[in-house]
């Protein structure tokens, strides 16, 4: 809604009173708003879908004891967020350095653009709502004897807020600097920072967030809201797993780490689980009911060597 906001106000001096903000079919601009209306619709509209999807999914989880999904909340925010974003920035780029807005210049190519973005953040936002809805059942009492036969599976996720709002910051700023080159407030070289600040926020986000899962293939360690990298040890790999406390000085900071603890992926600090491989290498990662996945890990190894 900032961005919204802010992006006509800098680029105001070279903007003509009415803005051209609807073009025909043949691509020439039959519509207008005052500058005030054009700058505060797009704001108003977003503001109205976020209260809208928030008393929605307030209901929903009210009714549901805590427990949604959340998918289409993704789609619905990042389809519709991208494309009053794209619109906006195609409003200001075609009215820019015009003194009547019936001399606008053409938008189609930018909203095609904006369409395919949308279109894009949309499908990566239903794919994170998928899988953030998998669950599953906890294990019954403490009992890790595993009858033969029978499938298994532990799982742990754990994220670090601050490492999401750095990545947020970092993708806000991205997106900002796309949009100014793309309604041609800046020139092209602001495409570099705001692909700099893009990889940023991706590398943040893959770190901030980690689910640990143990199944009788052995352990998965993956990254991200996608889940995405990934890294695997096979059972007959691991030699033993344990518990243990560890904390971000411990292992020099937060996120995927490598000390002479060997790799730690450091979320929060505190209870870690610790697997060491056949090869004498060490992971951790710090996830919570550490114990009970280290538990089962060990004995799946202990009958895998039998």
């Amino acid at each position: 809604m900032a961005l919204l906001v802010a992006f006509p106000l800098v680029a105001r001096d070279r903007l003509p009173d009415r803005l051209a903000t609807h073009w025909g079919t043949g691509g020439d601009p039959d519509s207008s708003m005052p500058f005030w209306a054009a700058t505060v619709f797009p704001a108003l509209l977003w503001l109205a879908l976020a209260v809208a999807v928030l008393l929605t999914l307030w209901r929903a989880r009210r009714n549901s004891g805590g427990a949604t999904a959340s998918s289409w909340i993704g789609v619905t925010l990042g389809f519709t967020g991208v494309t009053l974003l794209g619109a906006q920035a195609s409003v200001v780029r075609a009215n820019l350095d015009r003194t009547d807005w019936r001399d606008a210049g053409s938008v189609t190519v930018w909203a095609v653009v904006t369409l395919a973005g949308a279109v894009a953040v949309g499908a990566v936002a239903l794919l994170i709502g998928r899988r953030a809805r998998v669950t599953v059942p906890p294990v019954a009492g403490p009992a890790l004897e595993i009858p033969e036969g029978q499938r298994f599976v532990w799982l742990s996720r754990v994220s670090n807020r601050w490492l999401h709002l750095t990545a947020a910051v970092c993708g806000i700023v991205s997106v900002g600097a796309a949009v100014a080159a793309m309604g041609g407030l800046t020139g092209l070289h602001t495409v570099w920072s705001a692909a700099t600040f893009a990889l940023g926020a991706v590398a943040l986000l893959a770190c901030a967030s980690v689910q640990a899962r143990v199944t009788e293939k052995g352990l998965e360690v993956a990254f991200g809201p996608l889940g995405w990298p990934a890294r695997r040890w096979a059972a007959d790999a691991i030699a033993s797993a344990w518990v243990e406390n560890r904390s971000a000085m411990q292992v020099g900071g937060w996120g995927y780490r490598l000390s002479g603890l060997g790799t730690t992926v450091m979320l929060r600090g505190g209870e870690c689980l610790v697997i060491r491989t056949v090869k004498g290498k060490d992971f951790a990662v710090s996830v919570d009911d550490a114990e009970r996945g280290a538990a089962l890990l060990n004995s799946l190894i202990g009958q895998r060597a039998k």
